[in-house]
């Protein structure tokens, strides 16, 4: 049995997250997810954030479960799962009292992870400044210094390009072919606040 003593919260369920998560419960660290309502991940078939479209799903040999709440997720630590839920504020933060919390949503920038929020805070990639927004942060770009743990400063700056992989960079990024629905609703709502601004 999992003891709560060392509960790691790993905010977002995307393929990095999910690689933390996934060593934390092999180390035996007990640990709950948080994730957007609707993820933006990817590849799914290797990103615990599917558990909340799908319910459940297992990355090599470790299953997620998308849970309503924080009793919920105790029970599915318990059940030696890890528990996925839908937060994107890590509301949940406030019940659970996590020993650790880990900042894998890669955003690029701190979307509202602060030092104090637990014991130990990490964040991963750039966005976040060790000693101010957390205690550590782990360099997520490719080359020689990935991986890297600062406890001061913060990782290299994100560079627009995705890494070189087998001679591909910027080919490797999936891009629609045209404005989708929520393009077109998010460009709609904010013309209707001009208006509704322009109109006061």
């Amino acid at each position: 049995m999992f003891s709560e003593d060392w509960l790691v919260l790993v905010k977002g369920a995307g393929d990095l997250g999910t690689g933390v998560a996934w060593r934390l419960y092999h180390a035996g660290f007990p640990v709950v997810i948080t994730e957007l309502p609707d993820p933006l991940v990817i590849r799914r078939a290797v990103a615990f954030a599917s558990a909340v479209w799908e319910g459940r799903v297992t990355v090599e040999g470790v299953e997620a479960v998308r849970v309503a709440s924080p009793g919920a997720a105790r029970d599915a630590i318990q059940a030696r799962a890890i528990p996925v839920l839908a937060d994107p504020e890590a509301s949940c933060r406030a019940a659970l009292r996590p020993r650790v919390v880990v900042d894998a949503i890669m955003s690029k920038v701190n979307t509202g992870t602060r030092i104090d929020d637990a014991p130990l805070v990490v964040a991963l990639g750039p966005g976040f400044e060790a000693g101010a927004d957390c205690h550590a942060v782990i360099e997520t770009q490719r080359g020689h210094t990935l991986g890297r743990v600062y406890w001061q400063g913060r990782a290299l700056d994100d560079t627009g390009t995705p890494g070189r992989v087998a001679g591909h960079d910027v080919a490797r990024v999936l891009r629609a072919p045209g404005m989708g629905c929520c393009a077109r609703a998010a460009r709609s709502a904010t013309a209707w606040r001009r208006v509704r601004w322009s109109l006061r």
